[in-house]
């Protein structure tokens, strides 16, 4: 019984020690140096290890992905946390979620940018993906429903907005004197007459 436990643990291990590997990675050098060959020398593993844990490069990606989705939950969560101002609280939220895609551009680009993931609202959606919809949810909904809107369409709205803005930054797009207007103009459209 303890053996198949510690094989089980061992195997936890390796998975969690590749995806961590292929995270700091693509944030040093970008997605195109991850390689199943760069990280079965980095984590000092064969190839066979790594495919036994993974398809591939698109698996690591998506197991970065959602990681990134576990982190980005957790990371609103606590900025919202113990404000009980709507609008200070959505402003921290939004202050989060952008710091959280400035901080690591390569997990934010798993996450959003380099794939296909699954849908919000289907059978397939992770779960981590549901909890930072979730966050966006409850932060948004007592703002929405005061002003009669639609809770769901204000959340995708402001996700929307946020990962606008994330991936236009990302890209020097826009002018980053003007970030903290850009914010305060999107929390105050989000809880205009709220």
């Amino acid at each position: 019984m303890a053996a198949p436990r510690r094989r089980e643990r061992g195997r936890a291990e390796r998975h969690r020690l590749i995806v961590t590997a292929a995270r700091e990675l693509a944030e040093a050098e970008g997605w195109g140096a991850v390689t199943t060959r760069r990280l079965a020398e980095r984590v000092e593993y064969s190839q066979p290890v790594l495919y036994s844990h993974f398809t591939g490069k698109d698996a690591i990606v998506a197991a970065v992905a959602d990681e990134g989705f576990e982190d980005l939950a957790t990371a609103l969560h606590r900025a919202r946390a113990g404000h009980r101002n709507a609008r200070a609280g959505l402003r921290a939220l939004a202050d989060a979620y952008l710091e959280f895609a400035r901080a690591g551009p390569a997990v934010y680009a798993a996450m959003f940018t380099r794939g296909t993931g699954p849908a919000l609202g289907t059978a397939a959606t992770p779960a981590p993906l549901k909890a930072v919809f979730g966050e966006l949810h409850d932060t948004v909904e007592p703002l929405a429903t005061a002003r009669g809107a639609d809770p769901e369409a204000c959340t995708e709205l402001l996700w929307s907005a946020l990962h606008g803005l994330a991936t236009l930054t990302e890209g020097s797009r826009l002018r980053p004197a003007a970030h903290r207007a850009r914010l305060d103009l999107l929390v105050g459209l989000v809880t205009a007459g709220a």
